[in-house]
């Protein structure tokens, strides 16, 4: 356990060598809000003689703790003086804080020990690795109370001790929530001493993997039975974490799942179950009044072991096919006077956040809880985009924003082909930091609802703790700079610089990050008035050059380095690679763009598209925008169940001798190829002459995120061409392409 606490006071964040009388970049992570630098330097080679004021003996205590495993202390080093005061110049936040160094040494201000802790964390972060520092005034504050990382201890189960190596890195970046996922479908993993079967078997299972067992019967094994994959916390060890987290200024946050994604719990007590019977459901029963007497028995043994004020309760995605089946449930809908079955949830939320708050607490839930009406005092964390958040926020409710798209670090992070296997999706670093938690929907005073912003990291294809660190860092990084930073002090440029030279550091210190991508990133638009799309070529890594040709050669040292947008006035194919000086430093990126004949073209939709994929509208298809690595980036529609089928209205009778598309494959996210693509011409839009049929020949079982083209090339004529996919027949199974291309 110490060893991490040491190592968390250890990392830096950017490894230099520091040339004599030069002023060194701060280049911390968050970037504090208000810097002034002044001139001169502070040699700090003899290490600090650190001093305490206004400060109880036990919190000086921990805090020179801190200070002692990480930098010398010495009574020949420059004066360090923590302070406990509220100078005029901080602003209010609890957690704000003043670093100044000068001559004279380092003064740390602040009216907490919280601010003093972020303050030496702040100051650890300026001393590592060098022998002076540049005098500067910090004046920092938090732009968010609530700061969080989520951890998925049940899909996979992971040790107390990697636990506490994590909150180490959280506490370093500044985050002050962690969010501790203890119960789902695939183990609940913490002690529950009046229901001791909840981890004497519903922690246990009989396969190692997550994916393993979502594809085998999915049952539950008695502890100690040979081959059996699971694990838990007991109250103790949960308690010890606790401890651990707050002398971090960390809040540790449990998260009790109800009424869905509980079959571990209703295979043990399936009682508790509409049907009575294990393995047939995985929602409570709500209408059963034991339900209500576990839930409360289970809660109470949890508030006692967390003080948070906070306790979620999950809500999400909860089938209501029983409940509308259950005598029990629909006596209770009758009995209350609800509505329907989604009254009914809310109904079973309503009444946990009354027992939640008899306890002093506060119930926080999955933006699911705003089904069938709200809980008074309820706080929502909102996953499916930021609508949840939004209602929250203008109905007077506190929300902490977590949209799937910017927070959810399951997703590839780089091009799936390089990574290992993911849940689908695309969530690069840079997407993580352009994300602003605040809704531009609300108003001044709506958006005071909003406490923050969470990072979440979901098990499914996560098995080992060195995969964790892997998809948690450093993108866990960029949140903590959206999380503490003002919008207007942010800078991608600039973050990137530092998050690069972070990396090397964090591997010395024994985590496993990412090392970002080597690949080239291509991103366009189209420009209406050159007829002409715009490419621009951009990447993570710093410093590296991009070269690039466009003849379908590959880039070398005389190739061209990239400086600026190239515009495509018809069709071409770009390859660019990333250079450090005259040597290439990874694998060379090729893409295609055509400003092509149906773009802007009126487009018919013979199947809808679905709503929440349908990107563009009408003209996403024939708008020269092609997709990127992520489904749901705006420039993929998507298709259910009747697969897509659209006629393109050329505005002529004229030659056509291409019709191309590229679909994606992505199971995860139940995205498959289509069966088969069909591709015909008409004059009339009545009488269409087929040109090709093409099948499909990946397997649907095929891993990863996956892009195929299904085209034709030939000489036809015709005004309108038809583009008709079939789906694969797969229940609930998507169908996603980006673009119609013709010449």
């Amino acid at each position: 356990m110490k060893k991490y606490f040491v190592l968390s006071l250890l990392l830096v964040l950017f490894s230099c060598k520091q040339k004599e009388g030069t002023q060194v970049e701060l280049n911390l992570i968050p970037k504090p809000n208000n810097t002034e630098f002044g001139k001169g330097n502070l040699n700090i080679s003899s290490g600090f003689n650190a001093v305490t004021k206004n400060i109880d003996t036990e919190s000086a205590e921990i805090l020179l703790t801190f200070l002692k495993n990480s930098v010398t202390i010495s009574p020949s080093g420059k004066k360090l003086q923590l302070v406990m005061e509220n100078p005029s110049e901080l602003p209010a936040p609890h957690e704000s804080y003043m670093l100044t160094v000068n001559s004279d040494g380092v003064l740390i201000s602040a009216s907490s020990e919280a601010g003093l802790f972020y303050g030496i964390q702040s100051l650890l972060q300026m001393v590592e690795n060098r022998t002076s520092i540049p005098f500067v005034k910090i004046e920092d504050a938090p732009r968010f109370s609530y700061r969080g990382a989520m951890i998925d201890c049940s899909r996979h189960f992971v040790s107390l001790d990697f636990l506490k190596k994590q909150i180490d890195l959280m506490a370093y970046y500044k985050l002050n929530r962690f969010h501790w996922h203890l119960t789902d479908g695939p183990g609940w993993r913490i002690e529950i001493k009046k229901y001791p079967e909840l981890t004497g078997i519903a922690a246990w299972r009989t396969h190692a993997t997550w994916k393993e067992w979502w594809d085998s019967e999915r049952i539950y094994l008695p502890e100690g039975t040979p081959g059996a994959y699971g694990g838990y916390y007991t109250q103790d060890e949960a308690r010890e974490l606790v401890r651990y987290a707050a002398e971090r200024h960390i809040t540790v946050i449990p998260e009790i799942e109800m009424p869905g994604h509980s079959e571990e719990v209703l295979a043990v007590y399936p009682h508790l179950s509409c049907t009575g019977k294990p393995y047939t459901s995985s929602e409570f029963c709500i209408g059963n009044d034991q339900t209500f007497e576990f839930l409360e028995n289970v809660l109470t043994e949890v508030i006692d072991i967390f003080p948070s004020e906070f306790i979620h309760v999950g809500g999400d995605e909860a089938s209501r096919e029983h409940w509308k089946k259950c005598p029990e449930c629909q006596a209770r809908i009758k009995a209350e006077g609800l509505k329907d079955e989604a009254g009914l949830q809310s109904y079973l939320i309503k009444r946990i956040e009354k027992f939640l708050n008899s306890k002093g607490r506060k119930l926080l839930g999955w933006d699911e809880i705003l089904d069938g009406g709200l809980a008074p005092d309820a706080t929502v964390m909102s996953w499916r985009g930021e609508q949840g958040g939004i209602t929250a926020a203008q109905s007077g409710h506190d929300a902490v924003m977590t949209p799937g798209e910017f927070c959810y670090f399951d997703a590839y992070q780089a091009n799936p082909g390089t990574q290992p296997e993911a849940i689908g999706g695309f969530l690069p670093i840079e997407k993580v930091y352009s994300y602003d938690p605040v809704p531009a929907a609300l108003s001044a005073e709506e958006a005071k609802h909003i406490l923050g912003v969470q990072a979440n990291l979901w098990a499914e294809y996560i098995p080992t703790e060195q995969h964790v660190e892997y998809m948690l860092y450093p993108r866990l990084l960029a949140l903590a700079e959206v999380a503490w930073t003002q919008p207007g002090n942010k800078s991608w440029t600039d973050f990137r610089t530092r998050v690069n030279s972070a990396i090397p550091v964090l591997q010395q210190k024994g985590y496993n990050p990412f090392t970002l991508s080597n690949e080239v990133d291509f991103s366009h638009d189209t420009d209406s008035v050159e007829n002409a799309i715009t490419v621009t070529l951009s990447t993570e890594k710093a410093p590296a050059d991009i070269r690039y040709t466009t003849d379908g050669s590959l880039p070398d040292a005389q190739s061209p380095v990239y400086s600026g947008p190239v515009q495509v006035p018809d069709s071409v194919i770009v390859t660019a690679q990333l250079f450090d000086g005259e040597k290439p430093s990874g694998p060379a990126v090729t893409r295609r763009f055509d400003y092509h004949k149906a773009i802007g073209k009126p487009v018919f939709y013979n199947i809808p598209v679905n709503p929440y994929y349908a990107a563009g509208g009408e003209k996403a298809l024939v708008n020269g925008l092609t997709g990127g690595l992520s489904h749901g980036d705006g420039r993929w529609q998507g298709f259910m169940t009747n697969g897509m089928d659209v006629t393109i209205d050329m505005g002529s009778t004229q030659s056509v001798y291409s019709v191309n598309a590229r679909f994606m494959q992505s199971i995860g996210p139940w995205i498959w190829f289509p069966k088969e693509v069909v591709i015909a011409v008409s004059d009339d839009n009545k009488m269409f002459t087929e040109l090709s049929r093409i099948k499909n020949s990946v397997s649907e079982k095929e891993a990863g995120t996956l892009f195929q083209n299904f085209g034709w090339q030939g000489a036809a004529r015709g005004r309108y061409i038809r583009y008709k996919a079939i789906a694969n027949g797969i229940k609930g199974g998507w169908v996603f392409l980006d673009e119609i291309v013709v010449w």
